[in-house]
């Protein structure tokens, strides 16, 4: 299968979906990232220039890709901390989405607004699952929509599955834990993200750890949903 990561940021497939990643291609599967910014606001160094960060960050996560088997990273070079739903960034990934025409598209739960007790969800996470999920329906799949995209050569493509991450809902539980070690290596390589790596490991051993069937695994949890 041919599988579409639509995210925000770098570092974004590797936290959400990255031991889920690393197994789909293990298995075969080609795994496709189209990132909607280069993450140039990620940084509170004062010193730090955006497009410097960006440039980083670019690198980052081609390293990061690499390592989970992913050989193909596309950026739509908006600017961080400022992705809207809007026209405009739905038709740029229609066009994505009729290029590579995938089976599968990963994303994250626009719904997704507090995680826990701790967490305020990135504003930029929750545009780019919302305007992600208004152009794989009913935009992608319909020739009336964005003609100029036929204009391109790009015909109508219908998606068959959509996982959300970082759901608060999950339906679809992946098991990592023969790929975990790859998604702490791909984490690695963000060096400009990640202060303490100890620390981060440990919670996510905590986060993803789950007993299913009596067998304690690492799992990554989605919110699946099944086209029609």
């Amino acid at each position: 299968m041919r599988i579409l990561v639509m995210m925000a940021h770098p570092d974004d497939p590797e936290f959400a979906a990255g031991g889920t990643i690393a197994r789909w291609t293990q298995e075969g599967h080609e795994v496709i990232y189209c990132l909607a910014t280069r993450g140039d606001k990620g940084s509170d160094d004062p010193t730090m220039h955006p497009e410097r960060l960006a440039a980083i960050r670019e690198a980052e996560q081609h390293a990061a890709a690499a390592i989970l088997g992913v050989r193909e990273v596309l950026f739509l070079n908006y600017l961080d901390g400022t992705l809207e739903p809007n026209l405009s960034l739905r038709r740029d990934i229609v066009r994505v989405i009729r290029r590579y025409r995938p089976e599968i598209v990963v994303t994250m739960d626009p719904q997704t607004l507090i995680r826990g007790d701790r967490y305020i969800n990135h504003n930029d996470h929750r545009a780019i699952g919302l305007a992600t999920l208004d152009a794989i329906f009913p935009a992608a799949g319909n020739p009336l929509y964005f003609p100029e995209l036929l204009r391109e050569g790009l015909e109508p493509h219908r998606v068959q599955e959509v996982y959300l991450a970082t759901t608060e809902h999950a339906n679809h539980w992946v098991d990592i834990t023969d790929t975990f070690d790859r998604k702490l290596a791909a984490l690695r390589c963000h060096a400009s993200q990640i202060r303490d790596f100890a620390a981060l490991e440990q919670r996510l051993r905590e986060r993803l750890r789950h007993s299913i069937d009596g067998r304690e695994i690492l799992a990554e949890g989605f919110r699946r949903i099944v086209l029609e």
